[in-house]
């Protein structure tokens, strides 16, 4: 019995290489996702406007929120969130050099969100466990964080399997999954900042 190759079989008959179709089950299952996600980004911010309010005390009981390292991982972030969309255009343009460059970038800009919140951190004089505040700040940022490394690792994969050719015009849909995930997670970051930078002077009393 003679061998056939993969390359011998017509197109119906071969796995698709990268995922092809517009909505495939991973789609849906990153929505899925980020609706969960969401829901416990929207309790944890919920919570600590409610307490804000209810607290009789400062707060933040060290004062207004510096914004400075905060404004400058917002633009970050939001920038590699385009960067991100463009090489998913330049893939599905057949222009994979571009594709790969801009991925490059992205991470490259993820991560500096990653070193700029760690700085942040480590500038904050209290912790997790000095009081109520803290305990809300780092708790959101940390989630925040754990996120932002996900989507790293999955935009590293999507680098890697761009380079090695598996995505195309028509299989492209882990691109855009993994696309889907990172915009979710800038998004999360706008909310984030809005509450634990921006609230305080509304809420200043």
């Amino acid at each position: 019995m003679s061998s056939v190759s993969i390359h011998d079989l017509p197109d119906s008959e071969t796995l698709p290489v990268g995922s092809p179709g517009e909505r495939s089950g991973g789609w849906w299952g990153c929505l899925t996702l980020i609706a969960t996600e969401g829901a416990l980004f929207g309790y944890l911010i919920v919570s600590y406007l409610y307490l804000a309010v209810q607290t009789p005390s400062p707060w933040p009981p060290e004062g207004l929120p510096k914004l400075g390292l905060g404004a400058i991982n917002t633009v970050v972030l939001l920038s590699s969130s385009v960067v991100v969309w463009y090489s998913e255009r330049c893939v599905r343009r057949s222009d994979t050099r571009r594709g790969i460059a801009a991925l490059a970038i992205a991470i490259i800009m993820g991560t500096v969100f990653v070193a700029i919140q760690m700085r942040e951190w480590a500038n904050h004089p209290y912790g997790i466990r000095t009081h109520l505040y803290g305990s809300l700040y780092f708790t959101i940022t940390g989630f925040h964080m754990v996120h932002v490394i996900i989507g790293l690792v999955v935009l590293a994969f999507l680098l890697l399997w761009t380079a090695l050719g598996y995505f195309d015009a028509k299989r492209s849909a882990a691109l855009r999954i993994g696309g889907l995930y990172w915009h979710f997670v800038d998004v999360v970051w706008l909310f984030i900042f809005s509450t634990l930078y921006l609230s305080p002077y509304a809420l200043r009393r």
